[in-house]
C-alpha cells in the first residue's frame, strides 16, 4: 500500500494515507521529499514549498492559504493553513459539460414493495408519529406492548417510534417546519403501516396533520390510523388495536421486482476525516453516477459543507435556472448563519482537525465528492421531496442528525453516510455506513457497514462494482447495522422561538 497520496496534478500537498515517521523519504515529481515531523493518516505534508499567504492546493483547488512559510516535507494544518473564505460571492453561470462515469444500458432490479401511491418502499415498517413529544413515554409503552405479542415486528420489517421533542410551544414557520416533517415521515415510502399519535391540545393538531398529508396524496385508512390519546378513555389499548389492524393490512404485503429508475438515495457523511475525501465520498460518486444513470435519484444536502466547493456544484446546474437556484440555497444559508451573527465559515469541527481537515474548503470539496460527476437537476428547500430523477440539491444544514432525517424527508429510502471518525447515529430508513478507512471499520463493526478503505489495496471500478451489488442487495432487504441493532431516530430543524 502506498503511505500517501498526490490527488491532483495540481496540488502542492500530499496526504498521508497511513501514520508516516518523522524523517521518512519519498521521491516525489523527481525530487526527494523528507518528512519532517510525523503525519497522522489522513493529514497533509508539503510536496514543495508553499510560500507567506501562498495557496495550499488539494483536489486542484485552494483549501486556504499559508499562514507562514512551509517547507517541503513539513506537515501542514491548522497552525499554518487559514481559510480563504471571510464573505458572501457573487456568481456567474458558466456551465461544464457533464461526464457521467456509467451508461445507462447495464440495466438492474431490486426486489421492493409497491405502495398504493405509485411509490416504491424498500422496507415495510411501522412507523409510530407522535404529533407532540409530551406523548413519547405513552408510545414507549405502546411499541413495547405489540413487541411482545409480535418478537419478529408482525407483518413489518420493524416497528419504529419518531420520538422528537415538538409539536407545541412553537410559531410560524418553526411550527410549520415540524408539521412538514412529521407529514413527510407519515408519506414515506418505507412505511407500510403509520399511527399519527397525538395529545388533544398541543399546536400541532391532528386535523391540521391529516389535511396536510391529504395535501400530498390520498389517506388509505388500512395503511393509515389515528389517534388523540385525550379524546378516548384507553389510549394504551387503542393504540395497540389500531396497530394491530395495520399488521392485518400488511400480511400479504410482498416485494417485487422493481427498476433501479425507482431507487432514491441520500448522500451525507459526519465523524469525516482527511481520507473521507480520498476514499469513501468519491466512492459514494460513482454510486449516485451509477444510479442517475438507471433513472434513479440521489439527493446531497448539508449546505454550509459545500462552502468553498459550491462554484463545482453550480458549474454542473442543468440549466440557468437550475444555477440560480443553487446560488439561492447557498446564499440563502449563508444569511441564515448571519441572523444570528455567527461566523459562516467556522466548520470544521474539532473531531474532523484531528483527522486532518483543516479548514472548510478543505471539508467541502472532499464533502462534494459524494455528487459524482452528474448534471445537478434540481434544488429543494427543507421538508419538500423529490420531484424529478437525477442528482439534486437539497436545503439542510450540516448537523447530521438533522441533515440525514431531512434526506429521509425528501423520500430517499436510504441513507448512505460516509465517516472517517465513526458515528452511531441513523435515521429511520436504512442507513448505510461507509467508513472512509479499515481501521473505523475494524475497530466499530457494529456502526459500519461498508469499508471503502478498501481501496488501498483494490481499484476504484473494482470496489464501485461490490459496493452497487451491495447497496441494489440492500435496497432488496439485506438489513443494515442501525437495523440489526434497533438504531432509529429523527431530528427536525428549529428556527425559532418556544413560547
Amino acid at each position: 500500500m502506498n503511505a500517501y497520496i498526490i490527488l491532483n496534478a495540481l496540488d502542492n500537498v500530499a496526504v498521508a494515507l497511513q501514520d508516516i515517521m518523522t524523517g521518512t523519504e519519498f521521491e516525489i515529481h523527481n525530487q526527494i521529499v523528507k518528512v519532517t515531523s510525523d503525519i497522522k493518516r489522513g493529514h497533509k505534508f508539503a510536496i514543495m514549498p508553499i510560500g507567506l499567504n501562498q495557496d495550499v492546493i488539494k483536489y486542484g483547488f485552494p483549501i486556504g492559504h499559508a499562514t507562514a512559510a512551509i517547507q517541503t516535507g513539513e506537515w501542514v494544518h491548522v497552525h499554518n493553513l487559514a481559510t480563504n473564505l471571510n464573505s458572501k460571492l457573487d456568481y456567474q453561470y458558466e456551465p461544464r459539460s457533464i461526464q457521467n462515469h456509467y451508461q445507462a444500458g447495464d440495466q438492474r432490479t431490486f426486489m421492493g414493495y409497491r405502495r398504493s401511491t405509485g411509490k416504491i418502499g424498500i422496507r415495510n415498517n411501522l412507523y409510530i408519529i407522535p404529533t407532540v413529544g409530551c406523548i413519547n413515554p405513552l408510545l414507549d409503552i405502546v411499541v413495547q406492548q405489540f413487541k411482545a405479542l409480535h418478537p419478529d415486528n408482525g407483518s413489518f420489517d420493524d416497528v419504529i417510534l419518531l420520538k422528537h421533542p415538538y409539536g407545541c410551544s412553537q410559531l410560524g414557520d418553526d411550527f410549520e417546519m415540524t408539521r412538514r416533517i412529521l407529514v413527510d415521515a407519515a408519506t414515506q415510502p418505507n412505511a407500510g403501516g403509520v399511527l399519527v399519535f397525538g395529545l388533544g391540545c398541543e399546536n400541532n393538531q391532528m386535523a391540521g396533520m391529516k389535511a396536510a398529508i391529504e395535501a400530498y396524496q390520498p389517506i388509505d385508512e388500512q395503511r393509515m390510523k389515528f389517534l388523540v390519546s385525550q379524546e378516548v378513555k384507553d389510549e394504551l389499548g387503542d393504540a395497540l388495536d389500531y396497530m394491530e389492524e395495520l399488521n392485518e393490512a400488511a400480511k400479504d404485503d410482498q416485494r417485487v421486482e422493481c427498476p433501479l429508475s425507482e431507487l432514491k438515495v441520500g448522500l451525507k457523511c459526519g465523524g469525516s476525516d482527511g481520507l473521507s475525501g480520498v476514499t469513501a465520498n468519491p466512492l459514494l460518486g460513482r454510486l449516485s453516477d451509477f444510479v442517475v444513470a438507471q433513472g434513479g435519484s440521489t439527493v446531497l444536502t448539508e449546505v454550509p459543507e459545500m462552502f468553498g466547493a459550491e462554484s463545482i456544484l453550480m458549474s454542473r446546474a442543468k440549466d440557468e435556472a437550475t444555477f440560480d437556484k443553487t446560488v439561492a440555497l447557498i446564499n440563502n444559508f449563508k444569511d441564515y448563519f448571519e441572523s444570528y451573527h455567527q461566523p459562516i465559515y467556522e466548520n470544521p469541527s474539532p473531531g474532523n482537525k484531528e483527522g486532518g481537515i483543516s479548514t472548510l474548503e478543505d471539508k467541502s470539496l472532499g464533502c462534494t465528492q459524494k455528487s459524482g460527476t452528474s448534471a445537478v437537476c434540481d434544488v429543494l428547500n427543507y421538508g419538500d421531496k423529490i420531484k424529478h430523477s437525477g442528482l439534486t440539491m437539497l436545503q439542510a444544514p450540516g448537523n447530521d442528525l438533522v441533515s440525514s432525517s431531512a434526506l429521509a424527508s425528501a423520500d430517499c429510502q436510504m441513507v448512505l453516510f460516509t465517516t472517517g471518525r465513526g458515528t452511531p447515529f441513523a435515521t429511520y430508513v436504512p442507513t448505510v455506513k461507509v467508513a472512509s478507512n479499515s481501521y473505523i471499520a475494524d475497530k466499530k463493526q457494529r456502526w459500519i457497514d461498508f469499508d471503502a478503505g478498501q481501496l488501498m489495496t483494490k481499484s476504484m471500478d473494482e470496489l464501485a462494482d461490490e459496493f452497487i451489488q451491495f447497496i441494489i442487495d440492500t435496497a432488496s432487504g439485506r438489513k443494515t447495522n442501525n437495523e440489526k441493532y434497533g438504531i432509529h431516530g429523527i431530528a427536525i430543524f428549529k428556527n425559532g422561538v418556544t413560547e
